[in-house]
């Protein structure tokens, strides 16, 4: 009896000690729940991302400007370039995730791509600062860049673009890894965690914005570029720093593999009649997953379709031996499933970024025709996202600390707001951000239309007015991008959650294209019969208060249809542990 029941507190003390969602140490061992992860690993992740932001932001804010002035490219050609290498950013965390989930794990991911990060800032600082590699100038409006030069720029550019694809879509996946789902207390501090994280990327843009330009328009770009270098090398040893502290997730091997698998099964079964008893669909007998860092998953009825790919037949069976192309677990069943149902939310994310990229256009455009002195001190118009970045800076305590709480009497969830009703508030938030903009301009024009002043390039009307429509903005990202964060890790299979938060960074890229795409459209159609059309070179003779109500209208359809999809959204159900 006594052996009973001290084996019975050995297997006690085990669970208490370990996690439970499969989390390893270093040295691959499970993870010890004293001596690891929770909020003491974040520290080295939270700098880790600051310093990496700052890297991005001292070098991407102004680019356009280095092109223009250092390697004397034309306007359209240097606004095109830096579209190019930013959507280039956006969409590389693909492959970055893919190495993660699959192969490499979040560790080594951001380990290595970090490296090939400083490599690139390093090449782009010597591209600045040596001489050899500037252009030869006969005269200050006579300049010719080297070859070399633009070659080495664009593959340091490049580098970097792919070094922030393997850093982005795992840094905020591995920092909440480092809470144990299984365990209660520690989920809880999960949602903090997605708040901090954002809090932590816009100390970095916040320092980027204000001190970096200021020292590549006034000091030199060698220094400009040198400084984010150092500071991206400050990033990788900060997460070398945590090492023996963080959680590891097992890579589960392709999921592409998985999800091709269930795609073919179900096909080669599309004839044959989905049993009314899902119990007899096939899955593992014991409580662990047949892929590597996945917990098992629970049967939806959503895609039924689907489900004949987990309908066991006896051809199955080749030797013996199961062909994953012909039969697939419920668990994998679900995998796909919980991709496709993501896919709706993805979707309402691209208004809401197409929203956000006004910040870099068109409200820049709309503040470059005010009155830019204050003190007698000439602000640059692009400065005015400082007051996005101190938005979100003063958003993500007040959302954490007083409205967190005050929700969670009212709501009963432990979150305060579920992640969907997060990120709906910030929908409804962008809208007023947009009639923000419009009606600034409707007022803007018509001290335009009163004075005559159509063709002064500065009217006597403080940019500052411009800081509502910011700081708005800064607001929505703080409800939809971190929920948006949040939603995509907590929702994503076990060994998709790289993959699922790259998935959400394409939404920038994409708002960005539909930005532009607008554009085109609407210059095209409103300058029609030689009218000026609502997007001049001269503002005061266009209308751009239009465009900011085509992007409140889409906006207000956009959260329309999200109400829908959020309605729909089942929330996924994992069962059993991963020890």
């Amino acid at each position: 009896m006594a052996e009973i029941v001290n084996t019975t507190t050995k297997v006690d003390t085990e669970e208490d000690t370990y996690t439970k969602d499969g989390t390893v140490d270093y040295k691959n061992n499970p993870a010890n729940r004293n001596t690891t992860g929770t909020w003491k690993a974040c520290p080295f992740i939270l700098g880790n991302e600051c310093c990496e932001r700052l890297a991005y932001y001292g070098m991407s804010t102004n680019l356009v400007l280095y092109f223009k002035n250092n390697l004397h490219e034309h306007s359209a050609t240097a606004s095109r370039n830096v579209s190019n290498w930013q959507g280039t950013c956006y969409f590389t965390p693909l492959i970055g995730a893919f190495l993660a989930d699959a192969y490499l794990g979040r560790y080594w991911t951001i380990a290595m791509f970090s490296i090939i990060y400083v490599m690139g800032m390093t090449l782009l600082t010597i591209a600045a600062a040596v001489p050899g590699l500037k252009p030869t100038c006969v005269s200050k409006e006579d300049c010719h860049p080297t070859g070399t030069g633009v070659a080495v720029t664009f593959l340091a550019l490049y580098l970097v673009a792919l070094g922030t694809g393997g850093i982005k879509p795992c840094v905020s996946s591995y920092g909440a890894d480092q809470f144990d789902d299984a365990d209660e207390e520690e989920k809880k501090h999960k949602s903090s965690f997605f708040n901090w994280f954002y809090f932590s990327i816009n100390i970095g843009a916040l320092i980027a914005a204000s001190l970096l330009v200021w020292i590549q328009d006034n000091v030199g770009w060698g220094w400009g570029f040198g400084i984010p270098a150092v500071a991206m090398a400050v990033a990788v040893v900060s997460f070398f720093s945590g090492t023996r502290l963080y959680r590891n997730q097992k890579p589960g091997g392709s999921p592409l593999t998985r999800i091709f698998q269930v795609v073919v099964a179900s096909w080669r079964k599309r004839r044959v009649r989905v049993p009314d008893d899902k119990s007899l669909l096939y899955e593992t007998a014991d409580t662990k997953s047949t892929i590597e860092g996945s917990r098992k998953l629970d049967h939806t009825k959503d895609f039924s379709f689907l489900d004949k790919a987990a309908m066991e037949l006896q051809s199955d069976r080749a030797k013996g031996s199961i062909n994953p192309w012909r039969l697939c677990t419920v668990t994998q069943v679900e995998e796909l499933k919980s991709i496709i149902k993501l896919l709706p939310i993805w979707a309402t994310g691209i208004i809401f970024s197409a929203v956000y990229s006004q910040m870099s256009s068109l409200f820049v455009l709309q503040g470059n025709t005010m009155d830019l002195t204050i003190n007698k001190f000439e602000i640059p118009a692009a400065s005015l996202s400082i007051f996005d970045t101190l938005s979100v800076i003063f958003w993500v305590p007040v959302y954490d600390r007083a409205i967190v709480p005050l929700a969670r009497k009212y709501t009963g969830h432990k979150s305060g707001l579920t992640q969907l009703q997060r990120m709906g508030v910030g929908l409804v938030i962008s809208i007023f951000a947009m009639l923000s903009a419009g009606i600034l301009e409707v007022v803007r024009l018509g001290i335009v239309k009163r004075n005559n002043y159509y063709d002064v390039k500065h009217i006597p009307m403080s940019v500052l007015w411009q800081v509502p429509q910011y700081f708005l903005i800064g607001c929505a990202e703080v409800f939809t991008f971190i929920g948006q964060l949040e939603f995509f890790y907590d929702q994503a299979p076990d060994s998709m959650r790289s993959l699922c938060s790259a998935l959400s960074l394409t939404t920038n890229a994409f708002g960005n294209y539909l930005s532009s795409l607008l554009v085109t459209v609407v210059t095209a159609t409103s300058t029609k019969g030689g009218k000026p059309g609502w997007i001049p070179d001269n503002l005061n003779r266009g209308e751009l208060q239009n465009f900011f109500w085509l992007l409140s209208g889409l906006s207000v359809v956009n959260f329309g249809v999200y109400l829908v999809v959020a309605k729909w959204y089942t929330y996924k159900r994992a069962v059993g542990t991963l020890r």
